[in-house]
């Protein structure tokens, strides 16, 4: 699923049947990998829209983070 998800979030114009035979090949039904992509859409693109309007983190991510 993971690797879906990357694939979908940078290169979203590489994603092929078989990256979807792959997760019904790991026991997800259609309807989970439905919601695995749109759950993975939403966050890109709500990423994307907060990039694309300049909008920063609150203090507590740059203080917390790795």
């Amino acid at each position: 699923m993971l690797n879906y998800a990357k694939i979908l979030t940078a290169t979203p114009w590489k994603v092929e049947k078989t990256h979807i035979d792959d997760l019904r090949n790991q026991g997800f039904s259609d309807k989970a990998i439905l919601q695995i992509n749109m759950v993975i859409d939403y966050f890109n693109y709500v990423n994307r829209l907060a990039s694309g309007l300049g909008v920063e983190l609150e203090d507590y991510w740059e203080e917390n983070s790795l």
